[in-house]
């Protein structure tokens, strides 16, 4: 069964079972998961450990208080680890979990996809805002 089949076919299987976007894991998941900030910081750790400020660094477009909420966000879903040491001033760590380095791979797809999609997805754009002005293509 191709993608797109099978994507169509879980749809339909979402709505016999009447989810709505409260209920629905989907889009609770990627409600945090699928943010760009997150998916930054997903990337950043997959290359190991990273503390509070490296992390910054890494995303200067980033506020601290952003930065903070997203970490909390993706902790309480599950997909890193925060590790407080007790040092002065206190270390914080932060890792992937395990569910948060299973997400890597479809996390990369998705990434590769959005790469390579870019160009088309921005002349559609340019398309849609001279039809119906710039809302029509607002990030």
């Amino acid at each position: 069964m191709n993608a797109r089949v099978a994507l169509a076919a879980k749809f339909d299987q979402w709505a016999e079972v009447g989810l709505d976007n409260v209920d629905c894991p989907v889009a609770r998941i990627f409600d945090h998961a699928g943010d760009r900030w997150s998916m930054l910081l997903v990337s950043a750790l997959a290359s190991g450990p990273q503390r509070f400020n490296a992390l910054s660094r890494m995303l200067p477009e980033t506020s601290r208080r952003l930065l903070t909420q997203t970490l909390r966000r993706l902790e309480a879903d599950g997909l890193l680890n925060r590790e407080v040491r007790a040092t002065m001033p206190p270390c914080v760590i932060y890792t992937l979990s395990e569910v948060g380095e299973s997400f890597a791979e479809p996390a990369l797809k998705l990434i590769e996809w959005a790469e390579g999609s870019c160009a088309q997805i921005t002349l559609a754009r340019v398309r849609a805002s001279a039809l119906y002005g710039p809302a029509a293509s607002d990030d």
